[in-house]
């Protein structure tokens, strides 16, 4: 057998942080969108929500189609429906053709965060796969982290237009690098056929491993955790507690990333040496760890903006953690299913998962911040305990 090309590095976070970017550089703008479109900010925020609808559904056949057709053809394709969702969202007359506009954006960006996960795991074993996954991590939310700092001082120099001319622009550039970069990491003779039939038959084998399951629910509800951030924060900043502009929000996004790049940092660091569901363990305590005491402080004496973003960056420590060695675990449970893992994963932890977590906040998320910090608790609570249940599968299988 010939000897695989490896994407590079570089090649994979392209892939990887398009759709991300996408999707966060529009959070300081959601008020100023609802103004433009003369509609509410809860409609609003159903670009960020069917953003993520979008996404999931997409993973659920991108992911078992690079199964039979390989993971190249399918980050070409994602990437040419990324530019031109882009595009779409530049020229809409209304709120609902731009968040149209968004899934189609949304599909294509999709590829790339599917795909990415499944080249990782075509070429490592789980632990080296969850050291990988997690640098690729680390390097790629450093541009979705930036993205609502550059979309809030997009939206003061012109407004969310510039935002969206910037994705598309970004969008033809990772188009270029994927076509002369994205070799194939699913030899022909791994392939197996896909059909409707065969596509929810991986599905049905998948969700009876209890591994996949246990790892799937704890990578939802820490995601969750986290997109319900991302998606009330900017109502609390802006205005429930009126603490700044959106540039200023973009600032505290960055300093987030920061604490999620190195829980990722972390996890590159010691999987190997202590277990990639020790490190998953350590990871959810530390994120639920922050939210119990956020809950307490809010309840006594109240939250400035130092202590509600200050409390949640232990949520981004303990995500960066615990994310990618969660997602290793359940992509590699079955090793003849690693790509539709990796779509039906990733559609549970964005769709079931992030999408109803931000729906809701953005429905209650109206007088005070708790509703945002009590989803994020009940969230958090979740993800431990699959992960401690995750811990005991394993060692008790000695892997």
């Amino acid at each position: 057998m010939a000897e695989v090309r490896r994407p590079t590095l570089f090649l994979l976070i392209s892939i990887t942080m398009v759709g991300q970017m996408a999707m966060n550089i529009t959070l300081p703008s959601l008020s100023f969108i609802a103004q433009d479109f003369g509609t509410t900010e809860a409609i609003a925020q159903l670009n960020l929500s069917l953003y993520l609808v979008g996404t999931a559904i997409a993973q659920l056949i991108f992911g078992p189609l690079s199964d039979r057709y390989g993971r190249r053809v399918i980050v070409l394709i994602g990437s040419v429906i990324f530019v031109l969702g882009s595009v779409m969202c530049l020229v809409v007359p209304s709120i609902e053709a731009f968040i149209v506009g968004r899934v189609v954006q949304s599909v294509g960006g999709c590829a790339g965060i599917v795909m990415g996960r499944a080249m990782v795991r075509d070429m490592f074993s789980m632990d080296k796969a969850a050291a990988m996954i997690a640098t690729l991590t680390s390097a790629v939310v450093i541009v979705p982290g930036l993205a609502p700092l550059l979309g809030g001082y997009f939206q003061d120099i012109y407004g969310w237009q510039l935002s969206m001319v910037f994705v598309a622009v970004v969008g033809l550039i990772v188009l270029a690098i994927a076509f002369h970069g994205a070799h194939e990491t699913l030899p022909v003779e791994k392939r197996h056929e896909a059909n409707f039939s065969q596509l929810f038959d991986s599905f049905r084998v998948l969700l009876k491993n209890r591994l996949f399951n246990t790892y799937t629910i704890q990578v939802t509800c820490s995601t969750s955790a986290y997109l319900a951030f991302l998606g009330g924060s900017g109502i609390v900043f802006s205005k429930i507690m009126n603490w700044g502009t959106p540039a200023e929000l973009g600032l505290w996004f960055l300093v987030m990333t920061i604490f999620y790049i190195s829980g990722n940092i972390l996890t590159a660091r010691y999987a190997s040496r202590i277990g990639t569901h020790r490190i998953n363990l350590i990871g959810t305590s530390i994120a639920l760890f922050g939210v119990v005491v956020l809950t307490l402080v809010y309840n006594s004496v109240g939250v400035t903006s130092f202590t509600f973003f200050g409390l949640i960056w232990f949520v981004g420590l303990g995500n960066g953690m615990c994310i990618a060695s969660g997602v290793a675990i359940a992509i590699g449970a079955d090793k003849h299913r690693v790509g539709a893992a990796a779509g039906l994963s990733g559609s549970l932890q964005l769709g079931a998962g992030g999408a109803l977590a931000t729906w809701i906040v953005s429905v209650l998320l109206t007088e005070t911040p708790y509703p945002l910090i009590l989803t994020m608790l009940i969230l958090c609570i979740g993800g431990f305990i699959a992960s401690a249940i995750g811990a005991r599968i394993l060692n008790k299988a000695k892997i």
